[in-house]
């Protein structure tokens, strides 16, 4: 015992000792605005008249699609959340890795396994000399328990288990990331079914109008008005214009589609409801955290962070392979002859030191190897918050541009059908031919399209757009059409409807 206790003291007096760096969280960012000059005006609500302003540092809801009002929406978000099989997937990985936590964390503890063996031995003339002639075989057993004990002096075991907290907090940032990413997927299909909906009826109308023009024209044709070409004019109008809706119709069933699955359900097994834009609602402030707290809050910044922290705690593993590793091993249990012979109690207590001499150069390249990694981890951390920063401040510029926009394109509308209305007069009245009726008609459409479709809905997602890998959950910047709603996240993503 008198090797036990000066190695088991050494051990206590340096338990505190963890060689390589401790982790430092980065700065939080300096920046107080996303772009040079803010501008609190956010957009333009067509239902209420009235103007949206951004309210920075507020903390919008984690539920935050409840802002648009709508509970069909709410039960459709919760129940992709509830059953979404990438989700899932993604919770597996964060228990595989909160379960290596504890693989970790068992190196900290005496490891003892049962250990028992049974022997036929003859002892030869190199132990017994002449004698061994007559000394009879004979079978032997031991049994009993082994014990070994790292005493992680310089803290590699606690600097592995530092890394395994890191990469489990990893796995939950990537978690929140899919959960961010299907919430508002389901939002943005929802709301692509809503706009389809509506251009569809656009179209159906636009397609019952021309229709309506063909009858006048066949009649006044008939009553020697017009002639046939302005008859064939009419009909070629009315079958381009329904060439317009089996499109629509397709993107419908592919939103429709897409979000059965996002739901977790066979598109055969499951319908979509219905959407109705005029049924969201829209609030006056617009929630926007500030830079200092978008940092804490995006899962993209968040998993970088958790990649820095393990990267950190590598370089620690690296350095204490360095330094000597001390170790105790010991037995207890009985030796004895098989068949009735005598047995006793038996133990041993070893200590052991392995302490690296030579290694070709290995151990120290791998520790600048563990460094560079830590940098290179620390520029993708940085990246990332400015990647994140650049998102939302084109959210930011992009609210005031699509205001802009929309009026625009709603003076076009006017504009276009007080055109068509005097056109058709004049033809009716003979002042005009019909391919001026045409055009009015053609330029009332696109109009028409457009107001249905003027401002692009920008998902600001938490992604990098470096590389693209299962673990990889968060989608890049999406973008479709419609017209309704403004919603700024927690998490800096912005689903915007003038």
């Amino acid at each position: 015992m008198s090797v036990v206790r000066p190695l088991v003291l050494t051990s206590l007096l340096a338990a505190g000792c963890s060689v390589g760096p401790n982790y430092v969280r980065p700065a939080d960012p300096s920046q107080t605005t996303y772009v040079t000059q803010d501008s609190n005006s956010a957009g333009h609500d067509a239902a209420s008249d009235h103007t949206q302003t951004v309210a920075f540092g507020e903390t919008p809801p984690d539920d935050w699609w409840t802002l648009l009002g709508s509970e069909e929406l709410d039960r459709l978000v919760k129940l992709a959340l509830a059953n979404n099989q990438s989700l899932a997937s993604a919770e597996a990985h964060l228990q595989a890795a909160r379960e290596r936590i504890g693989v970790a964390r068992g190196a900290e503890f005496p490891q003892v396994d049962a250990a028992t063996s049974a022997q036929r031995t003859r002892i030869g003339a190199t132990v017994l000399g002449s004698q061994a002639k007559d000394f009879p075989s004979f079978s032997a057993y031991a049994g009993g328990v082994e014990v070994s004990y790292d005493l992680d002096l310089f803290g590699g075991t606690r600097r592995r288990i530092e890394r395994a907290g890191a990469q489990a907090q990893y796995q939950g940032a990537l978690r929140d990331a899919a959960a961010l990413s299907i919430s508002g997927n389901v939002v943005l299909q929802a709301l692509q079914i809503a706009s389809l909906s509506e251009q569809i009826q656009v179209v159906d109308a636009i397609v019952a109008d021309d229709e309506r023009m063909l009858r006048l024209i066949e009649a006044a044709n008939l009553a020697g008005a017009v002639s046939q070409m302005d008859v064939l004019s009419a009909q070629s109008q009315t079958d381009h214009d329904r060439t317009l809706i089996p499109p629509l119709r397709q993107q419908l069933d592919v939103s429709r589609d897409a979000l059965a699955i996002l739901v977790g359900e066979a598109p055969a097994d499951w319908r979509a409801p219905g959407f109705d834009l005029r049924q969201l609602t829209l609030q006056h402030e617009i929630p926007a955290v500030l830079p200092s707290d978008l940092v804490h809050r995006r899962p993209d910044i968040a998993a970088a962070e958790a990649q820095l922290h393990a990267a950190s705690a590598s370089v620690g593993i690296a350095t204490a392979d360095l330094y000597p590793h001390f170790t105790l091993d010991g037995t207890i249990g009985r030796e004895g002859l098989l068949g009735g012979g005598p047995s006793e109690a038996a133990w041993n207590v070893i200590g052991g030191l392995a302490a690296p001499i030579f290694h070709g150069g290995a151990l120290n390249a791998e520790k600048r190897a563990a460094v560079q990694d830590y940098q290179a981890a620390f520029g993708t951390y940085r990246e990332t918050v400015l990647e994140a920063f650049g998102q939302v401040a084109d959210m930011l510029q992009a609210l005031t541009n699509d205001r802009e926009e929309l009026s625009a394109q709603k003076r076009a509308l006017e504009s276009a059908r007080e055109s068509l209305d005097l056109t058709r007069q004049g033809y009716q009245g003979g002042n005009a031919g019909y391919v001026q009726v045409l055009d009015a008609q053609r330029l009332h459409q696109i109009a028409v399209v457009r107001a249905r479709q003027v401002v692009p809905v920008r998902l600001v997602h938490h992604g990098r757009r470096r590389r693209r890998s299962p673990d990889d959950l968060v989608a890049r910047c999406d973008e479709i059409r419609f017209d309704q709603v403004v919603v700024f996240t927690h998490a800096g993503r912005c689903i915007r409807v003038v």
